[in-house]
């Protein structure tokens, strides 16, 4: 058994990163969804928001990637395809993708319309507007960026198997 890498599957909120990364994993023989969001769930007890402790947020934000990229590592070696999801944008993500010792790499980044995504978070356009622009403007143009805003989850996944090539990043 041999791994075909690490994809990392990125975008904003409501982005279709879930949908897309759990289908993804599933077309490879021996695939593992790896969601980088449990590693936050597993704190119980002092479970830091940016809205209350930015510093100590900040912190088990890079614990929470360094633990998803080693984790992803593991899997790989062990065999698997790895399709790692999480929000990762902005400047993090280059720290983020720097993690992943495993080659081959890929980074892909969903980017539905803002629209689009408000649509799926029933409102919320104001939030959606600046996540959107991080996104944009301070995030390493990198791997693959699609936009999924008229794609169906199976059409986004071939996307994204056709375009392989596209997401290698080193």
């Amino acid at each position: 058994m041999e791994s075909e890498g690490v994809i990392v599957v990125s975008g904003i909120m409501a982005a279709g990163k879930s949908s897309v990364s759990q289908m993804l994993a599933e077309r490879f023989q021996y695939g593992v969804h790896l969601r980088g969001d449990v590693f936050r769930r597993m704190i119980v007890s002092g479970q830091a928001s940016m809205a209350d402790d930015v510093l100590e947020a900040q912190r088990q934000l890079q614990l929470r990637y360094r633990l998803a990229c080693l984790a992803a590592d593991e899997y790989a070696k062990a065999g698997f395809t790895v399709v790692l999801q999480d929000v990762v944008i902005g400047e993090l993500l280059r720290e983020f993708l720097d993690g992943i010792r495993t080659r081959p790499r890929y980074l892909v980044v969903l980017t539905p319309r803002p629209e689009v995504i408000s649509g799926r978070l029933g409102g919320a356009r104001h939030l959606v507007d600046e996540l959107d622009y991080e996104l944009h403007a301070f995030s390493p143009r990198r791997g693959l960026w699609l936009d999924n805003s008229d794609l169906s989850v199976g059409e986004t996944v071939d996307a994204i198997l056709g375009r392989l090539d596209e997401a290698v990043f080193d």
